[in-house]
């Protein structure tokens, strides 16, 4: 299926719909328990549980329209499946909170391989959006594996240390944030190593 465009504010709710609604079903039932087939389950895990196949429709939605989805998103929703299903089968919150730890800590992993072998995954993934010379993706690159790394220590931390309520506020909007802020910073920072597509043509 070829790759098709679609309105990007569309894009945006698409992708980042999934988490807002866990965020509200979460603070609408946080306090309640529910019993499912003879076994009771916190709101947490149940806000969970919906989100799992509120990401699925909204990524299926998105793969229809644009005839593509990113590694990232086929990864992510690997994730969010096979921990929730932990979560589920154990009844057990910690293996969801885990989940935004070992994303992290994957991808700054791969990153880091990808550097000791003097390589850039990170170009792989985004040449065709961002056209840039090698030293700077190798630049970029160890950046970012660096604020993959840190946002896995600080989750860690985070959800060992803080009500459950702190840590889906955090997930929910900080993380987030935090990563947008600093991917436009270094794209920003790093001008001088962009490619003029019209100059080379």
């Amino acid at each position: 299926m070829t790759k098709k465009q679609i309105n990007p504010i569309l894009k945006q709710v698409l992708e980042l719909g999934p988490t807002l609604v866990f965020f509200l079903i979460y603070l609408r039932i946080k306090d309640d328990m529910f019993t499912v087939a003879g076994t009771e389950y916190s709101g947490f895990i149940i806000a969970a549980l919906v989100f799992v196949p509120i990401l699925l429709v909204a990524m299926g939605i998105l793969w229809a329209l644009t005839g593509s989805l990113s590694r990232m998103q086929v990864f992510t929703a690997f994730m969010v499946i096979f921990f929730g299903g932990l979560t589920a089968y154990f009844n057990d919150e910690r293996f969801f909170k885990m989940k935004t730890t070992i994303v992290y800590g994957v991808l700054g992993g791969l990153l880091g391989i990808g550097l000791l072998r003097g390589r850039s995954y990170l170009q792989y993934v985004m040449e065709e959006f961002l056209p840039m010379r090698p030293e700077g993706w190798m630049i970029f690159t160890r950046r970012l594996t660096v604020m993959f790394v840190a946002l896995a220590v600080a989750n860690e931390l985070i959800w060992r240390t803080q009500s459950t309520e702190t840590w889906v506020k955090l997930e929910t909007f900080a993380f987030p944030a935090v990563l947008f802020v600093f991917l436009w910073v270094q794209i920003a920072g790093l001008q001088r190593y962009l490619i003029d597509q019209s100059d080379e043509d």
